[in-house]
Formats: C-alpha cells, sequence, structure tokens
C-alpha cells in the first residue's frame, strides 16, 4: 500500500488529486492539507510514503514544509506540484529535499509517474525541468540560495511578515512574544540586506517564500 499526502491550498484541487490518485489499485490518500502547518502535522500522524506539495502554501510555503519534512522522516519522499518553472523555484524544492518535481500543467500520467517513482525512493523529475537546472544544483549542492542564510524560525516570520500580518499577530500564531517576533524579524532583515517592510516582502517573493 502506498500513503499519500495532499498538500494544497485549494479545495477542488485536492479533490481531483485523491481521485486520481486513488484511482490506482494499491494507492490510498491518508490525509490532506490545505496550510503548510497542517501539512507537518498530518505527515507526522499519518507517515505517509509521497507527499504532493504545492510549493505556495499559505502560513508555510511548501518547501519549508519539505524540509522539516525531510528532518523528521526520510521514508516520507516529496513531489512539489506547481504551475511554476522558475529555475529558482526547481532549485528551492531540490534544496529542500524534494525529489520530484511536476507541473500542474503535465499530463495525469506525470504525476503518476512521479509518485510510482517516490514510492520506490527514486527521483523523477516533469520532462519540462531542463537539465541543466538539475546539473547544476548537482555541482553547487544549492548552497547559492539566498534563503539558506535565515533560520528556519526567521523564515517562517518573514512568510507571515509578507502574508501581511503584523508583529503581534505573527507573535499570536507562532506563540512567541512581540519582542521575540520583532529580534526574528530583525535578524532576517540584516542578512537579507533589507532596511524596510516593503523590501522585505520584495525579498520574501524574489526568494520563494511567498508566491507574487
Amino acid at each position: 500500500m502506498t500513503r499519500i499526502l495532499i498538500a494544497d491550498d485549494q479545495h477542488v484541487a485536492r479533490r481531483g488529486l485523491r481521485a486520481l490518485l486513488e484511482s490506482r489499485p494499491g494507492w490510498a490518500v491518508v490525509a490532506e492539507a490545505a496550510d503548510g502547518y497542517e501539512a507537518i502535522e498530518e505527515a507526522g500522524r499519518t507517515l505517509p510514503d509521497v507527499a504532493i506539495m504545492e510549493w505556495s502554501l499559505p502560513h508555510m510555503n511548501g518547501f519549508e514544509v519539505t524540509r522539516r519534512i525531510r528532518q523528521k522522516s526520510l521514508r516520507t519522499e516529496v513531489c512539489i506540484f506547481t504551475h511554476c518553472l522558475e529555475e529558482s523555484v526547481v532549485t528551492s524544492a531540490l534544496c529542500a529535499g524534494a525529489r520530484g518535481f511536476v507541473l500542474k500543467s503535465d499530463k495525469e500520467t506525470e504525476l503518476l509517474d512521479a509518485v510510482e517513482a517516490l514510492s520506490r525512493h527514486k527521483r523523477h523529475f516533469s520532462w519540462a525541468v531542463p537539465k541543466s537546472i538539475l546539473e547544476n544544483f548537482a555541482k553547487h549542492n544549492g548552497h547559492s540560495l539566498n534563503t539558506q542564510l535565515l533560520t528556519p524560525r526567521e523564515r517562517e516570520v518573514v512568510q507571515l511578515v509578507a502574508e501581511g500580518l503584523s508583529n503581534k499577530q505573527v507573535g499570536r500564531h507562532l506563540y512567541l512574544s512581540v519582542k521575540t517576533v520583532e529580534s526574528h524579524r530583525g535578524a532576517a532583515m540584516r542578512k537579507a540586506g533589507v532596511s524596510s517592510t516593503a523590501d522585505l516582502v520584495r525579498y520574501a517573493v524574489r526568494n520563494h517564500l511567498v508566491e507574487a
């Protein structure tokens, strides 16, 4: 039995994916998630073999979710399932530990092939992903990504700020004091080399912590 988690903020997308995946004998969708925190919780609860992940999840993006899932359980393989083929998005997915990458514009068989490969712990990337991106990542091992400068907590804070939350709201969301949020936010701004909230939001968009 191949156990699958679907993480996508669109209810219709999750329903469609469930129907497609469960049409395969021996495959079962054991959990769904609409945001990043829910995805982490459900992954820990159900221990899926494969997680299908939209990168632009609310509150915690799919790359950060992938990173945390992979840190906790190497048995769970992650496939980023998205509409975006920018080189930085593919590289972010690879850096986070995803071993699958499929476009929402691909044929259904591409996703099915990806799940099949990942269930056997083999990589699978959409035919549309240029080999040069994969080769460049392998060469540099992804260490050039700017977001690697930030700690996991700083990335969380930056994403929530970019989504429009105030320091007080971020604190309530993460169970942190406003002073601690301000400290993480200030550290992130220094590392990113920005001096205003607007610049921090642009940094978050540019480095795919949030979708534009």
